[in-house]
C-alpha cells in the first residue's frame, strides 16, 4: 500500500502493539457476545420463560450498549482507553456471572441487560477505534478499522463453537461461568492499548497531528460544540440512519436464527454451525471492506452491503429451509456481517475528524443499538403472537433496502467549518 505520509504521528504507539492488542480485546468482547443467541432456549426451559423474557433482556443490553456508549467514548477519548477497557473487563464477568445465577426476570434482565450492555460499550469498537484514530493516519485508518473488526469476526468463529461445546458437556450455567472468567483476559490486553497521558493531551489540544488535511483542520475542542456540528450534518445523520438498520437485522439473525433452525426441525448441531459460519466469513467480509475503504467512496460499499443483506435474506426465506441453504446464508451474511463497521467509523473520521473519534462514533452506533433493541424484542414479541419469525424477515429485508438507499447521497467530505479551516490552512 502506497503510503506518501507518515502512517503514525510522533509519540504513538507500536503499529503491531496495537492491533494485536485491540484485535484480541474485540475478540473477547465480540466472541461471547455472539453467542448468546445459544443460550435462549436453554434459559427459557430451565426457567419456564416465554422467549420474549429473553428477548427483552438481551434488547435491553443492545439498548445500554448504545446509549452508554457516546459518554464511554467521551471519557475514552479525554483519558485514553486503559481504565475504560479495565472496567469493561469486570463488568463483563460480573454481567455473565449473574446471567448463570439469577432465577427471575428483572435480576436476569440487571446482569444480561445493563451489566453485560455496559461492558460491551466499554471493551468494542468505539473505544478501540478511538485508539487507531489517535494513532494512525486516514492513509491506513480503514485498513487498521478492517482488522481489528475482522477479529471481531474470528472470535465469533472461535467463541460460538467453544460455547456450544461448554453447554453440552457441562451445562449452560457452567458455561457461563467460564466465559466469566474468559472476559477477565480484557483487562492485561488493555495495557497494550494505554497511550501515554501526556502525548493524549497535546493531541487533544492541537487535534492529532496523523498527517493529512483532514486530520489537521482543527474544528471544535469541546465535546458539545462537536456534537452540535455532527448533528447538524445532514450526511452523518443519513449515516446513523443507515447503521439503525444493521443493528436491527444482526441483532434479530444473531439471536434468533438458532431457535429459528430448531423450530423447522433442524438439526441443533445446525445452529451452532451457522453462527461460526457468519464468523468465519466475517473475517474476509470485514477485512476487504477496510481495505476497499481504502480505494473506493465507502458509502458505495455501505449501500452495497445493504442491498446484498436484503438480496440474502429474500432468497433464504423464499428458497426450502435444508442445511446447504442455511451453510450458504450463514456464508453470505457472514461477508456481509461486520463488515459495515470500518467503513461507518471512517466516514465520521473522515467528515469530523479523530478528536471526538470514540464519542461521535458512539453517537452513530447508539443508532445502531436501537435497531438491535427494536430487532431483539420485535422478533421475539411477534413470535409469541404469531407463532414464527415470518413477518421479521421481511421487515428487515424491507429496511435493508431502505439503509441502501440512505448511504447513497452521502459524500464523504469534511464538515463546513472544517472546510473552511482546511482551506485557510492550505
Amino acid at each position: 500500500m502506497n503510503t506518501p505520509e507518515r502512517a503514525q504521528p510522533p509519540g504513538s504507539l507500536p503499529l503491531t502493539q496495537m492491533l494485536l492488542c485491540g484485535a484480541l480485546v474485540v475478540t473477547l468482547s465480540m466472541g461471547i457476545r455472539h453467542s448468546f443467541g445459544l443460550w435462549l432456549q436453554p434459559i427459557t426451559m430451565a426457567h419456564g420463560w416465554t422467549r420474549a423474557d429473553y428477548s427483552m433482556a438481551m434488547a435491553v443490553q443492545n439498548l445500554v450498549w448504545g446509549a452508554a456508549g457516546p459518554l464511554v467514548g467521551l471519557w475514552a477519548d479525554r483519558s485514553g482507553a486503559f481504565k475504560v477497557l479495565l472496567l469493561g473487563a469486570l463488568l463483563y464477568a460480573a454481567g455473565l456471572f449473574g446471567m448463570a445465577n439469577t432465577e427471575h426476570s428483572m435480576p436476569f434482565m440487571l446482569s444480561t441487560g445493563v451489566l453485560i450492555g455496559l461492558a460491551q460499550a466499554c471493551s468494542t469498537y468505539a473505544v478501540i477505534y478511538g485508539v487507531l484514530g489517535r494513532n494512525i493516519s486516514a492513509t491506513q485508518r480503514s485498513w487498521a478499522m478492517g482488522i481489528t473488526a475482522a477479529a471481531g469476526s474470528f472470535g465469533q468463529f472461535l467463541m460460538v463453537p467453544l460455547a456450544s461445546w461448554l453447554i453440552a458437556h457441562v451445562g449452560w450455567d457452567k458455561a457461563l461461568m467460564w466465559l466469566s472468567s474468559a472476559a477477565l483476559l480484557i483487562a492485561p490486553l488493555a495495557w497494550g492499548l494505554r497511550e501515554n497521558a501526556q502525548t493524549l493531551a497535546q493531541r487533544r489540544a492541537s487535534q492529532p497531528a496523523a498527517g493529512t488535511l483532514a486530520d489537521t483542520a482543527a474544528g471544535p475542542s469541546s465535546a458539545g460544540a462537536a456534537l452540535k456540528e455532527a448533528l447538524g450534518h445532514r450526511d452523518y445523520l443519513l449515516l446513523t440512519g443507515g447503521y439503525f438498520v444493521c443493528g436491527f437485522q444482526l441483532a434479530f439473525i444473531g439471536v434468533h436464527l438458532p431457535s429459528y433452525l430448531k423450530d423447522h426441525q433442524l438439526e441443533p448441531q445446525l445452529a451452532t454451525t451457522a453462527l461460526a459460519l457468519i464468523g468465519l466469513f466475517n473475517v474476509l467480509g470485514t477485512y476487504a471492506a477496510g481495505v476497499l475503504g481504502q480505494r473506493l467512496r465507502k458509502t458505495w460499499i455501505l449501500s452495497s452491503i445493504y442491498a446484498s443483506r436484503a438480496v440474502a435474506m429474500t432468497l433464504f426465506v423464499l428458497c426450502p429451509l435444508t442445511p446447504v441453504s442455511v451453510c450458504l446464508f450463514a456464508a453470505t451474511m457472514g461477508a456481509l456481517w461486520l463488515s459495515t463497521v470500518p467503513p461507518t467509523n471512517a466516514v465520521v473520521a473522515q467528515m469530523l475528524g479523530v478528536r471526538n473519534l470514540s464519542m461521535l462514533g458512539g453517537v452513530v452506533f447508539f443508532s445502531h443499538q436501537i435497531g438491535s433493541f427494536c430487532g431483539v424484542w420485535l422478533a421475539g414479541h411477534l413470535y409469541d403472537l404469531t407463532g414464527g419469525y415470518q413477518v421479521v424477515w421481511w421487515l428487515a429485508i424491507a429496511l435493508g433496502v431502505l439503509a441502501a438507499l440512505l448511504n447513497l447521497p452521502i459524500r464523504e467530505h469534511l464538515a463546513p467549518a472544517r472546510r473552511l479551516l482546511t482551506a485557510s490552512a492550505a
